[in-house]
């Protein structure tokens, strides 16, 4: 049986909802509201910045769902009937002559007159030409009416919409070839710490490769942002300083490490100094660091430097936060109940995020969940939530996150 606590009972530490409430209120508070035409093609990832209502019906006239025969019901006594014409799909049709029948393709529109469409699979031609009809048939038998899909003035897509494959492709339908978009967010990336050097150098004593900025920088542009890299922020307060004021015409500063407590933490100590701190010590596992606070006015969310705790804590806080600045409305990850396939037998004061994927229905853990291994995200396909005083037996039920809801 597991043990279940009140979720957001952290002690002094700030529950993961009060957090997330708290982002999304200043989000709001600091919305993009500048917007810009782009060609259909190029509107993968962005947010919809206007209603997008349609202009005609679609389908603009009935059109046949089958390939088969389009006839008159009130025409036919069960005798075979005479084919009047042939239509193709991209063709007007002639109106239906009485006591006739039109051949017609899937697409193609009903001839006026014509109120069922027999598909020809029941249906036979006879050596005259002439065809019989082998089963019942009904009004409006495999007819898309017209305005089925949408009328004219309809709303299809509500501002604020994220514009994928399937957006792109009803936008298509209703003949837009372009679309107006949010324009993109402008994210300033650093990292900090004397430790980190980039790929393709030589590490030194003591020295790791920053995974951070590679993994954030692609993540924001799949965000839709416009992706300042700043670099390596050094050891350094006076550097930190000096580097934060050069960023200019930016609307987030993200930075990984330097937010703890630590006596080399300068880029807390900067925010303090020259800006404020408006979240610190979320009761989150990995990530309980992350910072949010303003730099001179400018916002700056400081992530934790853990590669799993940068993962995390990007996922499940700064992105909805991005995505609703962008204008984005439910910006939560779906996420659903499984089977535990694991035991959890300590309890703990935060809310933890394991790195998981599932298994025969069940949510299985990556074996070493330690912050620093991002070798568990990418053998994971999701985040397993365990909440705050819980522990677990096989079978429990657990919330999965599926990574594929915070990637994009």
């Amino acid at each position: 049986m597991n043990r279940v606590g009140k979720p957001g009972k952290t002690g002094s530490l700030m529950a993961v909802e009060v957090a997330l409430a708290r982002l999304l209120e200043m989000a709001d508070a600091s919305k993009i509201h500048e917007h810009e035409r782009l060609p259909l093609a190029q509107v993968q990832g962005r947010v919809l910045a206007t209603d997008l209502v349609s202009t005609l019906d679609l389908p603009p006239w009935p059109n046949s769902a089958m390939d088969g025969y389009a006839l008159h019901l009130a025409d036919w006594t069960g005798e075979p009937l005479v084919v009047s014409q042939k239509i193709f799909a991209g063709q007007a049709p002639e109106p239906l002559k009485p006591g006739t029948c039109a051949r017609i393709f899937t697409g193609a529109p009903v001839p006026a007159g014509a109120d069922c469409v027999e598909m020809q699979e029941n249906a036979e031609v006879q050596a005259d030409e002439r065809v019989r009809f082998t089963e019942t048939m009904s009004p409006g038998k495999n007819i898309r009416p017209q305005g089925q899909e949408a009328t004219v003035g309809e709303l299809i897509l509500p501002a604020g919409t994220r514009l994928g494959p399937i957006e792109q492709g009803l936008s298509a339908s209703l003949g837009c070839a372009e679309l107006d978009v949010v324009r993109k967010i402008r994210v300033a990336v650093l990292s900090t710490g004397d430790e980190l050097i980039e790929p393709g150098q030589a590490l030194g004593p003591g020295q790791i490769y920053n995974s951070n900025r590679v993994l954030l920088c692609s993540w924001l542009q799949r965000l839709g942002c416009e992706v300042i890299d700043a670099g390596i922020l050094p050891d350094d307060l006076a550097t930190t300083r000096a580097r934060l004021g050069e960023l200019k015409d930016v609307e987030l500063i993200l930075s990984t490490g330097g937010v703890s407590v630590g006596e080399a933490d300068f880029l807390g100590i900067a925010l303090r100094e020259e800006g404020e701190l408006t979240l610190w010590k979320l009761a989150i596992k990995p990530g309980k660091p992350l910072t949010f606070g303003h730099f001179r006015g400018v916002p700056v969310i400081g992530l934790p430097g853990n590669p799993a705790s940068t993962l995390v804590t990007f996922a499940l806080l700064a992105r909805p936060y991005l995505l609703r600045r962008q204008g984005v409305k439910e910006v939560e990850p779906l996420k659903f109940q499984v089977p535990a396939g694991f035991v959890w037998p300590k309890a703990g004061n935060r809310r933890e995020y394991l790195r998981g994927r599932l298994e025969n229905g069940r949510a299985i853990i990556y074996r070493n969940q330690s912050s620093g291994v991002l070798r568990s995200a990418a053998w994971a396909d999701g985040l397993v939530e365990v909440l705050e005083d819980r522990t677990l037996l096989e079978g429990d039920c657990v919330s999965f996150i599926p990574l594929s809801e915070v990637l994009s």
